[in-house]
C-alpha cells in the first residue's frame, strides 16, 4: 500500500477501529462491515472475475452504463446513448460531473475529469494481449482494426464503439466491472501496483488494503450521483474483512461486529432459515432477509469429447445414461432438505428463472423419474445397472452434501457414482484444461441475456479460451447461436434461445440441479440495502443508523 503521509495511516487505523464494534470507536460514523471467506486477489477492474473483486471493483469504479435493479441498462458516465440503425455503431455521451478520485498519479494529487479519452483507453486496455485480463473477451463482438478495438474519442465527450456484427446484448455487456473507466495515469504510475492503489471514479475511494486482513474504503464526497437531491453515498466507509472460516464470520455478524453475510452456507443456514426458507422468528426485529431469484444456474457438466484419454470407457458418453442420471434423482427433495428449500428445482432448461427464454411452461427438461431414468439404462444395454461401469463426479465440499444425495438415489436405480473432492482452486483448474469427465459446476451470469448461458454450448468458446467445459459440439445449436446474436429483434431472438434450450436438454451435456436464489441477512440498523438478480453488492444508497 502506498500512503501519501503518516497522518493517512492514522486516519485510516480509526477507521479499522470504528470496524471491530469497540466503544472508543467514533459513533458519528457510519461504517458498513463485512465479509470475503474467499479473499479479493485484485482491485483492478480488468481482474474482476469472481464475485469477491466484483464487489470490491463496483464500490470503487464506473462504467458507461449500469444495471438496476431490474437488470435494465441505465445511465452511469455516460448520460445517455445512440445505436445506428444497422446495430453496429453506438455513440456515447458522456456526463461532465464525472472525475478521478484524488490521488498521487495526477498532479498535486487532485483528481480530474473523466473524458471520452479515458473510456478509449480503458476498453482498449481490457483487450490487450499484454495485459491478459480474464475479462478480455468482453470486447469480442467490437471490431478491430489492425488488432486494435474500435473504440475512438471523438471529443472530450463523444466516444463511438463500432461493432463487427450486431450484437444486441452488448449494453448489458459494457456494465460489467471489466469495462470500468480507469486513467491512464494511475496505471503507469503504480504499474503492477495499480492491483493495489486503485483509482476510479465509484462512490467509495481506496483507503487502504492489508491482504488476507482488511480492506478499507471511504467515502467519495465528490460522487457525482444523487438521489432525491441527497449526494451519494450514504455512508462513512466501507471496511471488509477476510476470515476464511465461515462459521467463524457467522458468529462475528451474530455479535453485530459485521452488518450483513451474503448465501447460503452449511455453517449457519439451519441457525438462520426454518425449513420452509424463513427466517428463524427468534431473528425477528434484529435482522431482515432479503431474498430473490438469482442468475446463476447450478448443474453437473460432462465432457463430450469422446476422444479425450478420460472419456475412454466412460459410460457417460451414451446420451441414454446422461439423461437417466437426470432422471434419477429428485431435485424437490434435495432443495427442501439440504437447502432448506432456498432454489428453485433445476427441471427445465439451462437458462435460470429471471431471464427472457426460461423455460417453466416449454414442455423440456428432466423431473424426478426413476422408472423412465431404469427404462433408459436397460435401453443402453445395462438392465437394473448390470455391467454398467462407475462414474466418479468431480466437486469441491461445499457441494458434498448435494453430492452425496444424488449418489444415493442414482444407487437405487442402479447407477454407481464415486464422488472425488478436490479443492474449488484445483478443480477450477481440472475443469477449465478438460481433465475430468463429471463435475460439479456453476454459471453467473455475467450480463443480463440468455446468450450468457447459451454461450457454454458454443463449439467457438472452447475451453480453456472460453467457457465451453463440456465441449459440446453440435452444428445445429451453431447455427442456432449464430442466428441469435445477429438478431435485433427481441421475440424472434427470445425464439432462438428457448430452441437452443431445447436442444442442450436432449443432448443432455449438463444436467441441471437448481436455480439459485439471492440471499442476504442484514442487521435492522441498515437500511437501503437491497438485492438484485445478478447478486451484486451496491452500496452507494445504503445508510446506516449510529451506535447509541
Amino acid at each position: 500500500m502506498r500512503c501519501n503521509s503518516f497522518n493517512l495511516i492514522v486516519i485510516l487505523f480509526l477507521f479499522l477501529a470504528g470496524c471491530t464494534g469497540r466503544p472508543e470507536a467514533d459513533s458519528s460514523r457510519t461504517v458498513f462491515r463485512y465479509n470475503e471467506s474467499s479473499g479479493i486477489t485484485s482491485l483492478d477492474p480488468a481482474f474482476a472475475r469472481d464475485q469477491a473483486n466484483i464487489w470490491s471493483v463496483n464500490h470503487l469504479f464506473n462504467s458507461l452504463v449500469q444495471l438496476d435493479s431490474a437488470l435494465n441498462v441505465q445511465p452511469c458516465i455516460a448520460k445517455r446513448w445512440e445505436i445506428s440503425d444497422d446495430g453496429l455503431t453506438y455513440r456515447f455521451y458522456l456526463r461532465d460531473d464525472v472525475f478521478f478520485h484524488d490521488s498521487e498519479a495526477f498532479p498535486g494529487g487532485k483528481g480530474r475529469k473523466v473524458t471520452a479519452e479515458d473510456v478509449e483507453y480503458s476498453l482498449r486496455r481490457l483487450a490487450d494481449p499484454a495485459l491478459a485480463s480474464p475479462g478480455a473477451w468482453v470486447m469480442a463482438p467490437v471490431k478491430s482494426v489492425n488488432g486494435i478495438p474500435a473504440v475512438k474519442a471523438e471529443n472530450d465527450s463523444i466516444v463511438t464503439i463500432e461493432l463487427a456484427k450486431p450484437f444486441p446484448p452488448f449494453p448489458g455487456m459494457l456494465s460489467m466491472q471489466y469495462c470500468s473507466v480507469v486513467p491512464r495515469e494511475a496505471v503507469v504510475y503504480f504499474g503492477q501496483d495499480f492491483r493495489a492503489n486503485p483509482v476510479g471514479t465509484g462512490p467509495f475511494r481506496f483507503g487502504m488494503w492489508k491482504e488476507g486482513v482488511k480492506l478499507v474504503l471511504l467515502k467519495n464526497e465528490h460522487y457525482f450521483e444523487s438521489v432525491e437531491g441527497r449526494k451519494l453515498p450514504f455512508l462513512d466507509a466501507v471496511a471488509v474483512s477476510f476470515i476464511v472460516d465461515k462459521q467463524t464470520a457467522f458468529l462475528e455478524f451474530a455479535k453485530g461486529n459485521l452488518d450483513f453475510i451474503s448465501g447460503l452456507d452449511a455453517a449457519y443456514k439451519d441457525e438462520m432459515l426454518t425449513p420452509s426458507g424463513k427466517l428463524n422468528p427468534k431473528y425477528h426485529g434484529r435482522i431482515n432477509l432479503i431474498s430473490q431469484p438469482y442468475l446463476n444456474t447450478e448443474y453437473l457438466g460432462i465432457l463430450m469429447d469422446g476422444e479425450n484419454p478420460v472419456m475412454e470407457g466412460n459410460p457417460l458418453t451414451d446420451r441414454r445414461i446422461r439423461q437417466a442420471i437426470s432422471m434419477g434423482f429428485d431435485r424437490e427433495k434435495m432443495i427442501r432438505y439440504l437447502r432448506n428449500s432456498v432454489g428453485t428445482p433445476g427441471t427445465h432448461g439451462f437458462i435460470p428463472r429471471g431471464l427472457p427464454g426460461y423455460a417453466e411452461s416449454a414442455g423440456y427438461g428432466y423431473g424426478y423419474n426413476p422408472d423412465k431414468a431404469r427404462q433408459l439404462l436397460a435401453d443402453a444395454g445395462y438392465p437394473g445397472g448390470e455391467g454398467l461401469p462407475p462414474v466418479v463426479l468431480a466437486t469441491n465440499a461445499s457441494y458434498l452434501d448435494l453430492c452425496q444425495f444424488i449418489q444415493s438415489q442414482l444407487a437405487e436405480i442402479g447407477i454407481t457414482m464415486k464422488i472425488d473432492v478436490s479443492p474449488p482452486a484445483t478443480l477450477k483448474e481440472n475443469i477449465a484444461r478438460s481433465r475430468v469427465a463429471f463435475f460439479r459446476g456453476s454459471w453467473i451470469a455475467d450480463y443480463p441475456d440468455a446468450e450468457n448461458y447459451l454461450s457454454l454450448f458454443y463449439s467457438g468458446n472452447f475451453t480453456p479460451a472460453g467457457p465451453n467445459y463440456t465441449l459440446f459440439s453440435n452444428s445445429r445449436f451453431d447455427g442456432l447461436y449464430q442466428k441469435a446474436v445477429n438478431e435485433i429483434d427481441d421475440v424472434v431472438r427470445s425464439r432462438h434461445y428457448r430452441e437452443m434450450d431445447s436442444l442442450i436438454m436432449e443432448e443432455a451435456p449438463v444436467i441441471v440441479l437448481f436455480y439459485d436464489q439471492v440471499l442476504r441477512f442484514v442487521r435492522n440498523d441498515v437500511k437501503g440495502l437491497g438485492a438484485n438478480p445478478l447478486n451484486l453488492l451496491n452500496l452507494k444508497t445504503v445508510s446506516k443508523n449510529n451506535p447509541q
